[in-house]
């Protein structure tokens, strides 16, 4: 409630309450906030709440679907229902932007929360996605990279040779990008270690504006490294719905909140 809030001030969004309508009064009243000028649909139950959300996106009631107090696995279930009307024919990817707090350049990781062992299809959505964020957020040439544990494709890594067929692949079939993979995370984020083992040449080795993860065990590790051990924000969304879905954790601090729903309202065509 409280990022509500403060993205609300901020002119981020317009909210559309969804769920117990005493509870979110109580809640916005310790914040001291008055939402009686706001839409609210009480509901009761998870279910209900996450099936209400969807169906008013689905309508085009409502420009995002962001996920409040509820388990992540009652919210994607009634995202994801035929009937919600929030299915494009899309593959939903999920995408982390994690800004740094020292203000360097951020990096997005697809995908770190929905799929969880996404095959080659799911991860050429993931890359079409990205470029299609940085596109929205300024960058006219993203330099994305393909995650395994190495750099050159070995058949003992499938990872690798995944990354190899990825990589091929966009440069391929998908303009306006630099791609590059299989490479290892070191050379993903070191010039140094690019020009160590002579890949300085290589236009992302060193400078990738994307990661593209090969499951959800290694972009889960990877985006929670950034958060907790770098203090990193990560903003989260997911792609590929008839709306951006904000699938924030209930951990996540006010700050990534807040973050997401600029985010979203970025992917939806709003100023930066």
């Amino acid at each position: 409630m409280e990022a509500a809030e403060d993205a609300t001030k901020a002119g981020i969004m317009v909210p559309v309450f969804v769920g117990e309508a005493d509870m979110i009064r109580e809640e916005a009243a310790k914040l001291g906030w008055d939402i009686s000028c706001y839409a609210l649909h009480d509901t009761t139950g998870e279910e209900e709440a996450g099936r209400t959300a969807a169906a008013l996106c689905g309508a085009g009631e409502a420009d995002v679907l962001m996920k409040g107090q509820l388990h992540t696995d009652v919210f994607m279930k009634t995202a994801v229902a035929r009937d919600a009307g929030l299915r494009t024919g899309q593959r939903f990817v999920h995408i982390f932007h994690i800004s740094h707090p020292d203000g360097g350049k951020p990096i997005l990781i697809s995908d770190a929360a929905v799929n969880v062992a996404p095959d080659i299809k799911t991860r050429q959505s993931s890359i079409i996605e990205v470029k299609k964020l940085l596109n929205k957020l300024g960058n006219d040439r993203p330099k994305i990279a393909i995650l395994s544990a190495t750099e050159s494709p070995i058949p003992s890594v499938p990872s690798s040779v995944d990354a190899k067929e990825l990589a091929d692949w966009a440069r391929a079939e998908v303009d306006g990008i630099d791609v590059s993979g299989p490479l290892a995370f070191d050379l993903i984020m070191s010039p140094q270690a690019a020009a160590t083992k002579k890949l300085a040449d290589d236009p992302v080795a060193g400078h990738a504006d994307a990661i593209i993860v090969p499951d959800i065990v290694s972009g889960n590790a990877l985006f929670k490294a950034f958060v907790y051990l770098a203090g990193g924000c990560a903003a989260g969304i997911v792609t590929g719905a008839k709306v951006p879905i904000l699938l924030t954790s209930r951990a996540d601090p006010p700050a990534a909140r807040i973050a997401s729903a600029a985010l979203a309202a970025i992917s939806c065509g709003l100023p930066k």
